[in-house]
């Protein structure tokens, strides 16, 4: 036992010395740390900013989806997961297939027992004026009432339609904030203001919450008019197009039986035998999720090959420097070992050395990506943040590149004979 303390001792002992003749090496040398560190700083500062930047990226884009809903289900002509075939993909067998239509949606809304909500969505475009003020080929959508919840978008001044409002001819709009900012001057509440679509008047009732411009949102309402869905027929036949039917599971539901449920009913109501293909698509969230899953493990991948090769470069300069370290300190290195120092004692010296310099770059380079994800969460609406795991990668591998970088200068230097050390100047 006593034995095992004493080895301990010896152990934390040497450790200690190694590591104060490595800071005073350092520290006597500014320019050459100097050099180290900008090497590893820089490559540390690359692989750390670039997993941030992967990190800060999925967890928008994830927040994004998981928003709009996993228990929504799009009845589409196309199947999401067959655009990801490429060239395999038959673009023509989709586009022969039916449109949706309203009478449909009426019929999944009579006969679906394990939906909770669901909603259409049908969409034109046209001019929109207030006053001398004219807004051309603007997005108009026309909606049924659950529209709203299921979109997830917000009303930052008046209101939603009411389902009876929804349900009728009735000139109302609820405007995106973008168009409420171009249409109405300072000082002119949008609300309870008429405005012109086309040819028809409408009572703005409501203004839809600013959501930003973001390239992965599928739909943005900041520059759109909604109105009820039976409104929107004064200027498209939706026979001629293909309203969007979404369908919301009921939480209580069982989602197998939910999916057999909603395809068994799409089947009836477009009389489809037995025999028949599906001549339509359910699209789920879910597959979106495991779509961006397998999209950012290609660019986590990216990520390591870029930050690697900055790393490279930052371990070739700790290297060298290590080189031109030993080079110099030939003589004292003979005096140590003259003395009764441990070749171990020397290889941990210089490892120390090297894993210092790594490491303080390694520091100055998370420091930096930090302060530059604080200005960019502050400046632009993006949110990015440094993870501890990240910061412990950061680390590790500075840590990791110095005693890798600095080990064969390090055994150079345990090596050295005493006698011939002391004689080189």
């Amino acid at each position: 036992m006593k034995k095992i303390v004493k080895s301990i001792h010896i152990f934390f002992k040497l450790l200690g010395e190694s590591f104060t003749f490595a800071f005073d090496s350092v520290k006597g040398d500014k320019f050459r740390a100097f050099l180290s560190l900008l090497g590893v700083t820089i490559g540390i500062f690359s692989i750390v900013a670039v997993f941030t930047a992967i990190e800060g990226l999925e967890k928008n884009v994830r927040n994004l989806f998981s928003s709009l809903g996993t228990d929504v289900v799009y009845i589409d002509k196309i199947s999401w997961e067959s655009l990801t075939e490429g060239e395999g993909f038959k673009w023509w067998e989709f586009r022969q297939r039916p449109n949706n239509t309203y009478e449909e949606f009426l019929f999944l809304q009579k006969n679906l027992k394990n939906a909770d909500m669901m909603a259409v969505s049908a969409v034109t475009s046209a001019h929109v004026r207030y006053g001398r003020t004219t807004l051309r080929n603007t997005s108009v959508h026309g909606v049924t009432y659950n529209w709203n919840r299921i979109s997830y978008f917000e009303i930052d001044q008046g209101r939603y339609f009411t389902p009876s409002e929804a349900a009728e001819n009735i000139p109302l709009a609820v405007i995106g904030s973008n168009v409420a900012e171009e249409l109405f001057p300072d000082g002119i509440a949008p609300v309870n203001n008429s405005i012109k679509i086309g040819g028809f008047t409408v009572r703005v009732i409501g203004v839809i919450k600013k959501k930003g411009e973001s390239m992965f949102d599928p739909v943005t309402y900041d520059d759109a008019v909604i109105i009820p869905l039976p409104f929107i027929r004064n200027y498209i036949d939706l026979r001629r197009t293909s309203p969007s039917i979404v369908v919301h599971k009921d939480p209580g539901a069982d989602e197998e039986e939910f999916m057999a449920e909603l395809r068994n009913a799409m089947r009836a109501v477009r009389r489809l035998k037995p025999v028949q293909k599906d001549n339509f698509a359910l699209n789920k969230m879910s597959f979106l999720d495991d779509a961006l899953s397998q999209l950012f493990s290609v660019i986590s991948i990216a990520g390591w090959v870029i930050g690697g090769f900055s790393i490279l470069i930052g371990a070739f300069g700790v290297a060298n420097i290590m080189f031109v370290s030993v080079k110099e300190r030939t003589h004292i290195i003979g005096i140590e070992k003259a003395m009764g120092a441990k070749s171990a004692f020397v290889l941990a010296q210089f490892l120390f050395e090297a894993a210092l310099l790594a490491m303080v770059g390694g520091f100055a380079g998370i420091l930096i990506v930090w302060g530059l994800t604080v200005f960019v969460t502050n400046q632009y609406d993006f949110v990015l943040t440094m993870s501890f795991s990240n910061i412990l990668r950061g680390v590790l591998i500075s840590g990791a590149v110095g005693v890798v970088a600095g080990f064969i200068p390090s055994l150079q230097a345990a090596r050295m004979n005493p006698v011939d050390a002391m004689n080189q100047h």
